[in-house]
């Protein structure tokens, strides 16, 4: 029953990593091509909130349930699919952290601009640059997760 239990809330903080990830990119996305810093301040304060709220409770539970869940099942967390999940994780990570701090610049810029009725400062521009081009490699780190945790491959690495 445990491991039914750890395996339904796994599942379930991996869809909302993926799906908060992917809403968040694509509203994101969306507001910046209005080019209204009004609107971007609106929808970054939004994303702002869900990432702290759902992307962040997820990405903490994650770990924690997944190796809860290996200790129940019996997985080696050493073993060449789970490492590499983990490790995977890791990079996830490395992208996501600066994504967050870019999310509030950008919300805070947007803010500025629309108090002072001027335009995005070319500051904005290149944050969101950077934003966008650390998402690709989040996404698919994502999405390798997950293709590893439904398929468990028979991988070996050699420590």
């Amino acid at each position: 029953m445990l491991e039914e239990i750890l395996r339904f809330v796994h599942v379930i903080g991996a869809t909302v990593l993926f799906g908060t990830g992917a809403g968040i990119a694509f509203f994101m996305l969306m507001a910046h091509r209005t080019g209204n810093p009004s609107h971007i301040a609106h929808v970054a304060g939004t994303v702002v909130i869900a990432d702290t709220v759902f992307t962040a409770t997820a990405a903490i539970l994650q770990p924690i349930t997944g190796a809860w869940l290996a200790h129940e099942i019996g997985w080696d967390l050493t073993s060449g699919w789970v490492l590499l999940s983990l490790i995977l994780y890791v990079v996830v990570g490395l992208f996501w952290l600066p994504v967050v701090w870019i999310q509030i610049q950008l919300r805070d810029l947007a803010r500025l601009a629309a108090a002072s009725g001027t335009p995005l400062p070319p500051r904005y521009v290149r944050l969101f640059r950077i934003w966008f081009a650390c998402g690709f490699p989040a996404f698919l780190a994502v999405m390798a997760i997950l293709w590893l945790m439904l398929t468990k491959p028979d991988i070996a690495i050699n420590l």
